[in-house]
């Protein structure tokens, strides 16, 4: 909430606290939406200022008050700026066939990532970040970059391999530049001939990079960021020990952005939903890097206050090591396991 003086007092304002008389007489109740009558009666008690309701004192949820802190209005801007950098990298390579300056791509991360302070809080910023149509694909790379990063660090990777993996990040999907647009942002599911296209992108970003002196783990993880470690993937249906370390970590990037990266026709899944989505999908990921990730998703969930899906509120106060998209909450002196209350998800952070 802020103070006004009562002169700079405007309908449509909305009270933060009770307005009193000298008398300590209530004159109007907090939550009063102002009009021309209600700031009369305040200018005529002679009171000289009140207090009223900011945006984020309208934030109902967690990720509502995260959109209007001042941490993400900084991050957005910075987004922002250097978005316009990153792309005209990456146009600058397919239409010129310029260099990738990695060195760029490193400030890049840096300068975003320095808005904000731990990594989960970066993650929950990029929650809030809707692109532009025509900004998809480059949102979607950079994003990538982004939580790789997170991803590295929480993974206890080494410096250098973390400058890898983020270069990974931002370079793996290049190949969807060269498919139609229109393809690569259908909302519906696309049909068999349109995925086969779709999946040529793997191949069209290794030639695209292949000659311009990057890392080879940059190239192979181009083209193996689809593979799958239950042999479900593409292009070459690469298991395990035959698919690249970083492109491993990658695929786990790529399907965590996908999930929460918001869309003009959908909705982002909330993190316990991403770890029940990984759950169910577990084989086609290494089992030990998608375990270390997720378990430190579902621990950044620790004290929150969720809805459930038949409306309770509750608080998450245990992670279960076995489900960890099933936590132990605590509704008033209630607790539910939901690994056996099936019948619950939790559907909101509050």
């Amino acid at each position: 909430m802020k103070t006004i003086a009562t002169m700079a007092l405007k309908p449509g304002m909305v009270l933060a606290e009770d307005v009193l008389s000298y008398k300590n007489e209530l004159l109007l109740s907090r939550n009063t939406t102002l009009d021309d009558i209600a700031i009369a009666k305040i200018s005529r008690y002679s009171v000289m200022c009140v207090n009223i309701k900011e945006e984020a004192d309208f934030a109902t949820t967690h990720f509502e008050k995260v959109r209007v802190s001042e941490g993400f209005r900084r991050f957005e801007k910075s987004y922002s700026i250097y978005m316009a950098v990153y792309k005209k990298m990456i146009d600058n390579l397919i239409n010129e066939d310029a260099d990738i300056e990695t060195e760029t791509l490193y400030q890049i991360y840096g300068e975003i990532t320095g808005c904000a302070k731990t990594g989960e809080i970066l993650l929950d910023y990029l929650y809030n970040m809707l692109p532009t149509e025509d900004t998809v694909t480059y949102s979607h790379c950079m994003n990538s970059a982004l939580v790789a990063g997170v991803f590295a660090t929480w993974l206890g990777l080494p410096l250098k391999d973390q400058f890898t993996l983020i270069e990974c990040g931002f370079l793996y999907d290049i190949g969807k530049f060269l498919l139609a647009p229109e393809l690569v942002s259908k909302p519906d599911k696309l049909t068999d001939s349109e995925f086969e296209r779709v999946k040529a992108h793997t191949i069209y970003g290794y030639h695209l990079i292949k000659n311009h002196g990057l890392d080879e783990n940059v190239l192979k993880c181009t083209l193996q960021h689809h593979e799958m470690c239950n042999g479900t993937g593409y292009p070459k249906i690469l298991k395990e020990d035959d698919i690249n370390f970083y492109a491993k970590i990658i695929s786990i990037v790529d399907a965590y952005c996908a999930m929460t990266s918001a869309r003009s026709y959908r909705k982002t899944l909330i993190p316990l939903q991403v770890v029940a989505n990984f759950e169910a999908t577990s084989d086609r990921y290494s089992p030990a890097l998608l375990k270390s990730i997720l378990s430190h998703i579902a621990n950044s969930q620790l004290g929150m206050t969720v809805r459930l899906s038949d409306g309770t509120m509750a608080e998450i106060i245990l992670i279960n090591q076995l489900k960890l998209s099933r936590p132990l909450v605590k509704c008033g002196d209630t607790l539910i396991d939901l690994t056996k209350r099936t019948d619950l998800e939790i559907v909101e952070v509050i």
